[in-house]
């Protein structure tokens, strides 16, 4: 079966240096089959027989630490998921770039109190829509300087996520 896994916070401003080659040999050597990157932020196909996204995030993250003595935060979903996201896109049309379109890929589902918090937070012209465990993005005015660039998602609703913007999921579908 064909998994995305998306590792947080890697190769971002200097924090947590892991050369993709190197992450994609840790995968090769966790058993992992038909390894491919995207990019050099931590976006991983890989196949592998049917598993549990759990044991799959355990695997990874513990894989990712055995060889880089840090534990990184890994999201993982169904590569057929991916395809649902993007049919799914409730603001299609509403963006002029995929720099105002992002998804934040969360471990589980939010709580709707957290929903809640988030959408009477958000700034001017910015549009959350939570659906499961994704969070599609419109940012109309760019992401510096929204909710995603402020620490709102690590401080208020704490959830464990990591996010991309609209070019990085369709190129996801494709690996």
């Amino acid at each position: 079966m064909r998994y995305i896994a998306l590792l947080r916070g890697i190769n971002m401003g200097g924090n947590n240096l892991m050369k993709m080659s190197d992450l994609k040999a840790a995968f090769e050597e966790c058993g992992f089959e038909n390894v491919a990157t995207y990019i050099n932020s931590g976006n991983f196909a890989f196949d592998t027989k049917k598993t549990g996204e759990e044991k799959l995030v355990q695997r990874i993250e513990d894989c990712v630490e055995a060889r880089f003595g840090k534990r990184v935060d890994v999201m993982v979903r169904p590569q057929s998921d991916i395809e649902r996201i993007i049919k799914n896109n409730p603001f299609e049309g509403q963006y002029e770039s995929h720099k105002h379109m992002h998804v934040l890929f969360l471990r589980e589902p939010m709580p709707l109190e957290k929903e809640r918090l988030l959408q009477e937070s958000a700034l001017p012209g910015e549009k959350y829509e939570v659906r499961d465990r994704e969070i599609y993005n419109l940012l109309p005015n760019g992401v510096a300087g929204s909710l995603l660039t402020k620490g709102f998602f690590e401080r208020k609703p704490r959830v464990s996520y990591t996010g991309r913007n609209w070019r990085t999921v369709e190129k996801l579908a494709e690996l």
